[in-house]
This record gives structure tokens, C-alpha cells and sequence, in this order.
């Protein structure tokens, strides 16, 4: 497709989406099944004006899909302001290694017996669909850092934690494959893409995420100066943390999320100003915005709450962005009996089982534990782990079989659970006897 091509579709969707917006968040789903069959429209099955060739453009689709999924988990990360030490944290966290991990041992399972997948194959299948979508469940995630619903609180955590814990089993299946070094007995993949790479990435983010914060914050509200630009601050925090995460052979997917997470928690203490603020006044000039940023009591709030808003709108494009790209990919699926009965069993036998087993003597209410249990949703992370497989020279065949699983399942998930997740998430604000948007 033509550049000129590419621009009058890009302008064409970006307008229509500015100008149908609220009509769009009205309706009873979500507007990715929109982007999807759009996607499938301009794909090869329709006007073939967009051909994403797995086997030609994967590692232009794991750029993509990766940048897309660095955004949404710095927008997650800075999202989550429920104290790190508060026993709210017990369940995406339990969710997120327990329940995943389970997830894949299921999957691995139905891969060798049902699929006939080599044991590899198998656990890569697992590794790619365990982990739940930051990016596509937008409306079940929670409404702001002072939202400590319990369901939102978890089903956000964890799509936050196990985009990056599952990177651990997609290197095992890859090893088991012989497309990456496992160690003798497994010890280079235990020590190295296991314990340092989950702990380091995790360390790094939040390292980097706390220094930058705080050293914005300083000197925004001590000197008055490093003030506005906070679309630099976002990109490059993202980007920084993501490149010393994977230099320093760790996973930046962690690392990101971890950046977010420390960066939402800088406080400044509080000191005098002799000027007044935005909040105070009223005022919406560019003097009440640079008064509030170097405000000693609202300098980091400020910061964090500029931060989020340009993420949020990154997030809303990538999210676009991909979804149209894997509506134009479903005509590379190729259909067989297992493409038929592997996603009920994914949805209504695998994800329930791990989340009971992963739940167990957890605090939950009978709603928020099936509800948890059900919105298990799939999406650009599963896209990302198999372009990163067939970059690092997934044999065709298998390629060809585990596609076709990846992208049925995706679709699925992006269409059951867009149609069922405001029904659903409406009704459970009602059993609780709170208005929706404060559940």
C-alpha cells in the first residue's frame, strides 16, 4: 500500500474517531471490535489494503505490538496507587504468577494431547495465551489511583504483572524447541530468565521510575524550573527504563510497569509558596498550569496526572493501531477442528480452573471471583509473544498451527469479551449498590 494510501486511511479513521467518540463509548460494547472488523475489512479478505504477512512482517509486528504494549503498561503501572504493602496487592499478584503459571501448565497439557504439539510447541502455546491484556480491558480496569475495587484493582494488576512473568515460559518452550540456550539441567534459564530477569526488571523500573520522578519534582517545586514537556517525560522515561532493562538482560515489559508504579508514588513534601495555584484561583492560563506544577503540595500530583493523560491518549492510538492490524491478519488463519473447540476450552475450562486454584482462601466475593474468572482477555500481548517466536526461528509448520490458535483466540476474546464486558460490569456495580463509575 502506497504512503498516500496509508495517510488518507490513517486520517480518515483518526478523525472519525474524534468526531464519534461519545457515540462510540455509548455503546454496549467495546469499540475494539469496531477497530477489528474494520481491520478485517481493509485486510486480504476484503479490500486488501493492508496485508500483515506474519511470515514476512513479523519483526515489524513485534516492534509494533511491543511499543503498544510498553504503553499500556506504564498507563497501568501509573494507575495502581493502592499502597505496595496493602494485602489488596494478594490477588493480581496470586492472579498473575499462580494462576498464570497454571494457566500454562493447562494449555501445555491440552497442547501435547489434544494438539499433538511437541512438548516446546506446547509450552509456547501456553506461554503466549496465559497472559491477560492491559491494553483491550480498558473497562475493567480501575478508574484512577484512588480506586480500590476489588475486581478492577486485580484484573488491572494483573494484566500489569503477567505481560512480563510470562516472557520466563515463552524461553523455556523456545529452549525445549532448541531456539534458546537453557543451561545444563536448566540452570541458565532458572537463574538468568527466570529469578534475575524477573527480579532485576523489576528493580531497574522501579529504581529509575523513583530517581526521575522525584528529580522532576525537585526541581519543578524547589527551583520552578524542568516545567511542562510532559509528553518528553513519559516517552523517555518508557523508553530509558525499557532500554537499561534489556541491556541489563531483564524484562522491560517489568521494568516499564515498575516505572509506573514508582513513578505515581513520588511525594514532595510539602513547603511554602508565596504564589497561588490553578485549583485556588480558577485560573486556565498558562501562568495558573506552571504555578500548579511547581507547587510544593501539588508539584508531583501534577506531574503524574500530565503524565497519565498523554499516555492514556498513546494508549488509545497504539490500541487502534493493532487492532486493525490483527483484524487484517485473520484471513492468514488457517481452520481446523481444533481451531473450533480450543477457545471454549480455553475460556470456560482453562481460566477458570487456574484463577480457582490460583484464588484459593483469597478474599473475594462469589461475583468477583467469577468475574474474574470469566474476563481472562487475550489480546496484542499474546500477538507480541508470537511474533517474537517466529523471529527467533519458530519452525513454519508449527508457526502456521500455533497462528491460527493465537489469533482465533484473540478475536474471540476481543468480541466475547467486548460484548459482555460493560453488561457485566454495569450489573456488578448494581449488586454492590454503587454508581458504575465508582465501583
Amino acid at each position: 500500500m502506497s504512503f498516500e494510501t496509508w495517510a488518507l486511511l490513517a486520517g480518515a479513521m483518526l478523525i472519525t474517531m474524534s468526531l464519534s467518540g461519545t457515540v462510540l463509548q455509548r455503546l454496549p460494547m467495546s469499540t475494539p471490535i469496531l477497530y477489528l472488523a474494520v481491520g478485517f475489512g481493509i485486510g486480504p479478505a476484503g479490500w486488501a489494503l493492508l496485508s500483515p504477512d506474519p511470515y514476512l512482517y513479523f519483526t515489524v509486528l513485534e516492534r509494533m505490538t511491543e511499543a503498544a504494549v510498553l504503553i499500556s503498561l506504564f498507563a497501568v503501572g501509573l494507575k495502581l496507587g493502592l499502597p505496595l504493602k496493602d494485602r489488596g496487592w494478594h490477588l493480581p499478584v496470586r492472579l498473575a504468577l499462580l494462576s498464570m503459571s497454571i494457566t500454562v501448565a493447562l494449555i501445555t497439557a491440552i497442547g501435547v494431547f489434544g494438539l499433538g504439539l511437541p512438548l516446546g510447541a506446547a509450552v509456547l502455546l501456553g506461554a503466549i495465551l496465559a497472559p491477560t491484556d492491559p491494553v483491550l480491558a480498558s473497562d475493567v480496569q480501575v478508574l484512577g489511583t484512588s480506586d480500590r475495587d476489588r475486581l478492577r484493582f486485580s484484573l488491572t494488576g494483573e494484566g500489569g504483572l503477567n505481560d512480563g512473568a510470562a516472557f520466563p515460559f515463552v524461553m523455556l518452550g523456545l529452549g525445549l524447541l532448541g531456539l534458546h540456550d537453557l543451561g545444563a539441567w536448566g540452570w541458565r534459564w532458572l537463574t538468568l530468565d527466570v529469578l534475575w530477569a524477573i527480579s532485576g526488571g523489576l528493580v531497574i523500573g522501579g529504581t529509575l521510575g523513583m530517581i526521575i520522578g522525584r528529580l522532576v519534582v525537585y526541581l519543578r517545586s524547589r527551583h520552578k524550573t524542568s516545567i511542562g514537556l510532559d509528553e518528553f517525560l513519559a516517552l523517555g522515561l518508557i523508553a530509558l527504563v525499557y532500554g537499561v532493562a534489556v541491556v541489563s538482560y531483564t524484562y522491560g515489559f517489568l521494568a516499564v510497569f515498575a516505572a509506573g508504579l514508582a513513578l505515581q508514588r513520588v511525594k514532595e513534601h510539602p513547603g511554602k509558596d508565596n504564589h497561588s495555584n490553578g485549583r485556588e484561583t480558577g485560573l486556565q492560563s498558562r501562568q495558573a498550569h506552571t504555578a500548579l506544577a511547581s507547587h510544593s503540595q501539588y508539584a508531583s500530583a501534577y506531574m503524574t496526572q500530565e503524565v497519565r493523560g498523554f499516555n492514556e491518549q498513546l494508549e488509545h492510538i497504539a490500541e487502534v493501531a493493532i487492532v486493525l492490524v490483527v483484524g487484517s491478519m485473520l484471513a492468514y488463519i488457517t481452520f481446523s477442528t481444533a481451531t473450533i473447540w480450543f477457545f471454549p476450552v480455553l475460556l470456560l475450562v482453562v481460566r477458570p480452573i487456574s484463577v480457582w486454584l490460583g484464588l484459593l482462601g483469597a478474599t473475594a466475593s462469589r461475583d468477583q471471583h467469577i468475574l474474574i474468572s470469566w474476563f481472562g482477555i487475550r489480546g496484542i500481548g499474546s500477538i507480541y509473544y508470537l511474533m517474537y517466536a517466529i523471529n527467533h526461528g519458530l519452525p513454519r509448520p508449527l508457526a502456521e498451527q500455533i497462528i491460527s490458535l493465537t489469533l482465533t483466540a484473540v478475536t474471540l476474546s476481543i468480541v466475547l469479551h467486548g460484548i459482555s464486558m460493560k453488561p457485566l460490569m454495569a450489573l456488578y456495580s448494581r449488586r454492590k449498590g454503587i454508581p458504575a463509575e465508582k465501583s
